[in-house]
């Protein structure tokens, strides 16, 4: 029987089964759909961290020189938070070593953060707000354009002028409803002009990244945001491309051992974090999510495996007088397997494709109720897919494989 007609026989019979059709397509379903929904989720939750959370604390190409990580994802003991609290902070005397050792293609910038309480005159009472006091590249390094108005200006960034750029969710708690360009917020009690609006950065997790504001280093705000007035949070460097990041790191440590008098057999007590080594708990932990996310619904594919091969031997017994006209009227043993065969496949081809569809449903639902990122990966609809369809053949062999083998003259003697 040729393929086509073969699955047209196949499709008819569901549609001739509804009920029986239904059960038989029920497990590949809904293990195909907890597979697909179950990665969405984690592949959602990668891009996540990826993109929206280390993609925008550090930048392409960029690392971190820090006392110590900025972003901590995975098991650090006691011990390792105890040797972070004794590192000595990186001061403002480090930065200009570092950056005039750096190749003139490399850009960088430093700052000191901190939430710090500002107020305006439309705000009522103050508000929190996370500020980045920044010398350098900030605006370049981070890829952070503006909406409205302007960047600071070298000559702002290097007098320590007393203006800001806002971000939009920083302004629309300040100022509500209004034009925030040309208006005042006060930190610490000092007045600070608004020259720009950021472009917005988004949210996720319900975090809001459009609530901070961005200040010059020099101007007064920077003893708001650490105890001592020359401390420096981090000093971030971007190479011109991924091939020259070891080259420049390498620059960078060998820069702060020198300052900080480590003997060769001592190790770094300073931190250069790069978005993959920021990530690589979490690339790990991605792993075995995934593998759970495929494990798991396979018990589902298990039981609907089980559900196709006794449809299909029912099947065989209800069609054993149609099995034997069919060898009389010259249908072969490998006719006879290959039908059962695809009628099996067809099912679990038919189910997985259902289970996809309510898979990515359940996923979007997911991620609409929920701060949970969804992303529908196209490689987990190709394996679930191809999943239903190797359970339907591997449920359907023992079926066909009895079906064939049925004795023409036996089977038309079935009423």
């Amino acid at each position: 029987m040729p393929l086509f007609d073969a699955i047209r026989l196949a499709l008819r019979t569901i549609q001739t089964q509804k009920l029986k059709s239904a059960f038989t397509l029920l497990g590949v379903c809904i293990g195909v759909m907890f597979l697909i929904s179950v990665v969405s989720i984690v592949e959602g939750m990668g891009r996540y961290m990826e993109d929206d959370l280390v993609g925008k604390l550090i930048g392409v190409n960029t690392f971190e020189l820090r006392s110590r990580p900025n972003i901590n994802i995975g098991d650090i003991d006691e011990a390792m938070w105890e040797a972070y609290r004794r590192r000595p902070r990186l001061e403002i005397t480090d930065v200009d070593p570092v950056t005039s050792a750096l190749p003139a293609d490399v850009k960088w910038y430093m700052t000191s953060e901190d939430q710090v309480p500002v107020s305006s005159a439309m705000s009522g009472k103050p508000r929190r707000v996370q500020v980045y006091a920044v010398a350098g590249a900030y605006f370049d390094v981070k890829k952070l354009g503006v909406s409205a108005g302007r960047e600071l200006s070298d000559q702002e960034l290097t007098r320590g002028e007393k203006v800001i750029v806002i971000g939009q969710d920083a302004a629309e708690r300040l100022y509500p409803g209004l034009d925030p360009l040309g208006r005042e917020v006060k930190m610490g009690g000092v007045p600070y002009r608004i020259i720009g609006v950021a472009e917005t950065q988004g949210k996720s997790f319900g975090i809001s990244f459009d609530n901070f504001l961005v200040v010059p280093w020099r101007s007064p705000a920077r003893r708001l945001l650490n105890s001592r007035p020359n401390i420096v949070d981090a000093v971030a460097i971007q190479s011109p491309s991924e091939a020259a990041m070891p080259e420049t790191m390498e620059i960078v440590r060998a820069v702060m051992r020198g300052r900080h008098q480590l003997r060769p057999a001592q190790v770094d007590d300073f931190s250069m974090q790069t978005a993959d080594t920021a990530l690589a708990f979490w690339n790990k932990i991605k792993g075995y999510l995934v593998l759970a996310g495929i494990a798991l619904p396979a018990i589902g594919l298990v039981v609907g495996a089980i559900v196709i091969m006794n449809i299909m031997l029912v099947a065989v017994s209800e069609r054993t007088r149609e099995i034997g006209i069919r060898k009389a009227l010259g249908a072969r043993r490998r006719d006879i397997l290959s039908q059962f065969l695809i009628e099996a496949s067809t099912l679990g081809v038919v189910g997985s494709a259902i289970g996809v569809a309510l898979g990515i449903g359940l996923a979007e639902l997911i991620s609409a109720l929920s701060p949970l990122p969804a992303s529908v990966a196209p490689w987990s609809i190709i394996v679930g897919i191809s999943l239903g369809a190797g359970v339907g053949i591997v449920s359907g062999v023992y079926p066909a494989s009895r079906a064939s083998r049925l004795d023409p003259i036996a089977a038309l003697r079935q009423e």
